[in-house]
């Protein structure tokens, strides 16, 4: 039993460990050089924007798309369950696409734009409807293209942070795309997927997920494992920046992290998967991804720890003493990713609430069995 016990808390405790053990192999290892673009080829790219019930954010979304320093693409917005009301989008590079039937699903709003392309685009990026995009997004997706890479994870930034718990979501954000995407693909693996501010070939969309009816929340969670599985690597292009918006209060901040929390649970099997592919393969490609897909959320692993440490407290110091240690090597390594960002002083200023921002993540817990059932998508409230 005290074996069992001890397994236990060392595979939690790794997960303490984990980002600075990988950043130390970056630091030895790690491939720290941006690639250049080669080709110069002008890839056709058809970009995905799906909406579902809230059309507010589309003009500005649109319009920063319309301001892309590219020429060769077109924009297929799907309006998913959004009314027949105008959204005032007039441009011939806009195709507004109304789905008969409502989807209320990312893939299914993918393969509806797909069915529908004017033309038979090289590659697909995929756009939320709360995004905005850098006017040299495209060019930093094709330096990656041009190396043979079939799918480019870019960097999703803060659009804003105009709440405590804004903050803290880029907090979030900044510490995984440091560690799951940057440094996993300097190491040679591949990075996780965010959602958006993520292109591909389309046959490689078409190929991984056709077939597959992906419905609520994850759909990113499949697809990289269907990337995976075929040992393709996830290229992640740092300078590929969409700016994504941020939960600004507690009541999107349980919705959201209900439907992440159901998704992790659902998908996090698949780790497995990959993982054993990986030790066949030889692949650290698939063996690191797979040693991630199987970490739990960062609250959840943080709090079962920190239990873990005050029941050793009084029974066994020094392992108490360990997980202290292992408690302040993770702070150390979540500070390295954030001062590897150029990080707002609002989001240091944040990082007290941490604590409030655990609490609500924990009710999302309690909501993450009917997540999908109680909200499909994030609704963001419109900031004049």
């Amino acid at each position: 039993m005290e074996f069992i016990a001890s397994l236990l808390q060392a595979l939690l405790g790794y997960n303490l460990v984990l980002p600075v053990v990988l950043y130390l192999c970056y630091l030895l290892f790690g491939k720290k050089t941006k690639p250049v673009a080669m080709s110069g080829k002008p890839y056709d790219y058809a970009i995905i924007v799906t909406a579902y019930e809230q059309t507010t954010l589309l003009p500005a979304v649109i319009a920063s798309l319309l301001k892309l320093n590219y020429d060769h693409y077109l924009i297929y917005v799907v309006l998913d369950n959004c009314g027949p009301e105008d959204i005032g989008i007039d441009h011939p590079n806009v195709i507004q696409l109304r789905p008969e039937q409502v989807l209320a699903s990312n893939t299914r709003s993918h393969f509806y734009a797909i069915d529908h392309f004017k033309r038979n685009h090289e590659i697909l990026t995929i756009i939320d409807s709360d995004n905005l995009v850098d006017p040299e997004y495209i060019h930093e997706l094709n330096v990656y293209f041009d190396q043979g890479f079939d799918a480019v994870q870019g960097t999703r930034a803060a659009k804003n942070l105009n709440s405590t718990f804004a903050c803290l979501d880029a907090a979030r954000d900044i510490y995984y795309h440091f560690y799951d995407a940057k440094l996993l693909f300097a190491l040679g693996s591949s990075a996780t997927l965010s959602g958006s501010g993520m292109a591909f070939r389309t046959s490689l969309y078409k190929d991984a997920l056709s077939g597959l009816d992906v419905q609520g929340a994850g759909f990113d969670k499949v697809l990289q494992a269907q990337i995976l599985k075929m040992n393709k690597r996830i290229a992640f292009a740092g300078d590929a920046v969409v700016y994504d918006e941020k939960t600004s209060n507690s009541d999107q901040l349980v919705k959201q992290r209900s439907r992440w929390i159901n998704t992790w649970f659902k998908y996090f099997i698949l780790g497995f998967d990959i993982l054993f592919k990986g030790i066949k393969n030889a692949s650290i490609n698939q063996f690191l991804f797979g040693i991630i897909l199987l970490r739990p959320p960062l609250f959840i692993f943080l709090i079962l720890s920190f239990l873990c440490m005050v029941g050793t407290a009084f029974i066994a110091p020094f392992m108490a003493l360990s997980w202290l240690i292992a408690f302040l090597l993770f702070i150390l390594g979540f500070l390295i990713a954030l001062m590897s960002y150029p990080t707002d002083k609002r989001i240091y200023q944040s990082l007290i609430n941490i604590p409030k921002f655990i609490f609500y993540q924990v009710i999302s817990l309690v909501y993450a069995k009917k997540a999908n059932q109680r909200s499909v998508a994030t609704r963001h409230e419109v900031n004049n």
